[in-house]
């Protein structure tokens, strides 16, 4: 609708300019600019409303929405209002909400001042008031949710989709040609339309009419902590994330509201790991440099760990998860508190085995698994500037894996690698912390019962190492990417038997290539996380060579996979990725070669 009054506008300007009329055209554009509708661009609309929030203008945004209600909410029917009023609610939370954001604690106050009156009997505003007497209030389970981008994001593509199909309802008669012209005026006649219906017309109930037009979706007045309604299940986003209204039925089971990108590294990254909580990130680079980060209200650097000897592995702790488990090239793990930015631990593994390849803490805390190995040939630290051949099987380097305990710090068994000492690549608890699963240098997946702290099952899974395991989302199976590009779902309940079998580009599953100038060439070997589920396990996040790529699993296509999202924004591979879920929104994170890492903030659409 919104390109449709563009259109007509042009033509009016066109007939003015073409008359002579300059001082109706004048009139004209000072209307346009004063125009309060912004010719139905619902961007327009939301650029103005974000603007009356950045610049504090309680007034201005009142009376804007209020105008918004009088022209266009109070037309619809009934049952829509309660949809409009949780939009107005959730409006004006995420005003006070940015004052709490930018310090401005007067307008705070100005808020609740002046809204007291009106808001008192709502219960939804309720608990609020204590809102400006917190010293920490994006700290507090009451109103955490409020502060993060997730909500943010949800309820600002709320609020577009929702006015887009309310535009979409509205009828505007505009001319594109005589014909049409002559026809339109002719129907306006004989109907004797009322002129308050030349630019509106109000959606018609289903069944009332031959050809319906498109619904909105009507809100529930439930409460819960994250209010804005969902999206109206006739939008949808195109390949690229972009909003907008489609087909009835078509399935587009993610949104991607934003991308921004952490650009504070000057190397290839390694490992990218959200903590248990979701509100930090650690990030290592090829140099040994750990980055520790937030991106939730804003994106901040909390820390920088610099190293002496190099780091190869990394992992967040999960009680308390402030602590990070940091692995070196000299047979060390340090235990590093974020919080204080200090190490409180470093325990020598094996002078023998001195390089770190994987760590995994248990979901309890209370311990840690660690994978060492022996030296290899150059080009097995991370990154080279030449293609290094992959040593045969028999030839694979020697390694241990090793539990320790966390609050003693002291190793309490190595486990038993069949056939032969081998270097574990990849570590994956379930959740409970009673399964371990594995993926070594030789091919091998070795499943661990915890309880009994013995090998339950192993079987060759790849032709080569395998880099990158995890359990799936029921736990019935493992997923693997190894050396030789396939992709693979295993049956933990019968030893060595495929669910399903892909083959992904080698973009997707490494060694990652980057070129350069007068044939410079760096070639890095996977090292952290290849692929991460969605909160659900129905859909795979997977490196490529300008992006993340977001496939279905179990889907009806002949490869098993479909492709449903790709998040580009990067112009490095990617090496590693990871997939923070919260609400109905999630961060996917992925780190490329030239040491940037996106996140790119996706909303499901629930079915």
């Amino acid at each position: 609708m919104g390109s449709a009054v563009e259109r007509t506008d042009e033509h009016v300007r066109e007939y003015l300019i073409y008359r002579g009329f300059t001082g109706t055209l004048k009139h004209l554009d000072s209307d346009m600019k004063a125009d309060k509708e912004k010719g139905f661009r619902v961007d327009k609309i939301i650029d103005q409303l974000q603007l009356f929030i950045q610049t504090f203008d309680l007034n201005g945004l009142k009376d804007y929405w209020g105008y918004l209600d009088r022209r266009l909410f109070c037309r619809l029917e009934d049952i829509y209002r309660p949809t409009v009023s949780k939009l107005r609610t959730s409006l004006f939370r995420y005003y006070v909400v940015y004052t709490v954001q930018l310090k401005n604690i007067e307008k705070t106050q100005e808020f609740f001042q002046r809204q007291a009156q009106e808001l008192q009997g709502q219960p939804e505003w309720r608990d609020w008031f204590i809102l400006p007497f917190m010293p920490a209030p994006e700290q507090n389970p009451l109103f955490s949710p409020y502060f993060s981008r997730q909500w943010s994001d949800t309820f600002l593509v709320s609020l577009h989709n929702f006015l887009s199909v309310l535009f979409q309802c509205m009828h505007i008669l505009f001319f594109d040609s005589e014909v049409q012209r002559t026809t339109c005026l002719q129907e306006e006649n004989d109907q004797k339309l009322n002129p308050s219906r030349l630019f509106f017309q109000v959606p018609e109930k289903r069944g009332e009419s031959g050809d319906p037009e498109p619904q909105l979706e009507g809100g529930t007045t439930s409460s819960d902590p994250i209010d804005p309604p969902p999206p109206p299940s006739q939008t949808h986003v195109s390949g690229e994330g972009q909003r907008g209204t489609g087909v009835l039925g078509v399935e587009h089971p993610f949104i991607k509201l934003s991308q921004e990108e952490y650009g504070e590294h000057h190397s290839s990254i390694m490992y990218c790991r959200v903590d248990c909580s979701g509100r930090r990130v650690a990030s290592l680079d090829v140099d040994g440099v750990i980055k520790v980060w937030s991106f939730n209200p804003i994106m901040q650097t909390k820390a920088t760990i610099m190293s002496k000897s190099p780091l190869l592995s990394l992992e967040w702790a999960t009680k308390p998860d402030r602590l990070l488990l940091l692995g070196s090239g000299v047979g060390t793990v340090r235990l590093y508190d974020t919080n204080a930015k200090k190490n409180l631990y470093e325990m020598t593994i094996d002078e023998t085995h001195s390089r770190i390849l994987s760590l995994a803490c248990s979901p309890s805390g209370t311990s840690f698994v660690c994978s060492a190995a022996a030296h290899a040939g150059p080009g097995r630290s991370g990154s080279v500037t030449e293609t290094v051949p992959r040593l045969p099987n028999h030839l694979s380097v020697s390694g241990q894996l090793l539990l320790w305990d966390t609050k003693t710090v002291k190793q309490q068994l190595q486990f038993s690698l069949e056939p032969g000492p081998v270097a574990i690549n990849c570590t994956a608890f379930n959740h409970n912390g009673n399964l371990l699963v594995t993926g070594a240098a030789d091919g091998v997946i070795r499943l661990f019962d915890m309880q009994r702290y013995d090998c339950a099952m192993s079987w060759r899974a790849h032709d080569g190492e395998v880099y990158s395991v995890e359990f799936s989302y029921d736990e019935n199976t493992v997923f693997s990417i190894g050396e030789d590009g396939k992709f693979i779902q295993w049956n933990i309940h019968r030893c060595g038997v495929k669910q399903s079998e892909n083959s992904l580009p080698q973009d997707a599953t490494g060694p990652f290539v980057l070129s350069g100038y007068s044939g410079y060439k760096q070639v890095q070997v996977p090292r952290g996380r290849l692929f991460a589920f969605d909160s659900e396990g129905q859909h795979v996040l997977t490196c490529s060579n300008n992006g993340g790529l977001i496939y279905r699993l179990n889907s009806s296509s002949d490869s098993g996979l479909e492709k449903v999202l790709p998040l580009g924004g990067h112009k490095a591979p990617v090496v590693t990725v990871d997939w923070c879920s919260a609400m109905d929104c999630g961060t996917c994170l992925t780190a490329s070669m030239d040491g940037k890492i996106k996140l790119s903030t996706l909303l499901a659409q629930k079915s």
